[in-house]
């Protein structure tokens, strides 16, 4: 929580302003990451639960009840701030975007695997394993479909920002 700060912080009140965008250009250094860590949590409870179904061993039900909870923090987070970025292009907070409805869709999984958590049958478990499904889909929807979103900046072919951006990203 501390480095989340302290990144938010600095990227919001330290990077330096863009002269077409302004503060927005700020943005993505909070985003970018937030949407990562919620993709990769994800990826880490997935296979925590998949390793808690074959050794019924508590400490994976603990750590991938955790990883929920954090998970479905960076997903919120990274929903919220993609908001306030696309709010300036777009002209609203939210758009029906290929992109956006597939992390929203990732936010319904979590906060239904944090909502099943309570009851003692393992349905959380199997809302957790089925999620991964998703995941592709973020990651190439706005390759996929002609969308609002701006298709992917960062691959393995290079980049198409500025080259001192993706190094605090």
């Amino acid at each position: 929580l501390f480095l989340t700060a302290m990144a938010i912080h600095l990227s919001l009140r330290v990077a330096p302003l863009d002269l077409q965008q302004g503060g927005n250009s700020r943005i993505p250094y909070v985003h970018v990451p937030a949407a990562r860590m919620s993709i990769l949590v994800y990826i880490a409870t997935a296979i925590n639960t998949f390793l808690f179904l074959l050794t019924k061993h508590p400490l994976f039900l603990r750590s991938s009840g955790t990883g929920t909870e954090i998970g479905a923090f960076f997903t919120l987070l990274t929903l919220v701030t993609g908001g306030f970025r696309g709010r300036p292009m777009w002209g609203t907070f939210w758009v029906w975007d290929a992109r956006l409805t597939s992390v929203f869709i990732s936010f319904l999984i979590y906060l239904g695997a944090l909502r099943f958590q309570k009851l003692p049958v393992e349905p959380a478990s199997i809302s957790i394993r089925a999620g991964p499904i998703d995941i592709p889909i973020i990651k190439s929807s706005v390759n996929w479909w002609n969308t609002s979103h701006q298709p992917g900046s960062i691959s393995r072919s290079g980049t198409s920002i500025h080259v001192p951006m993706p190094i605090p990203i």
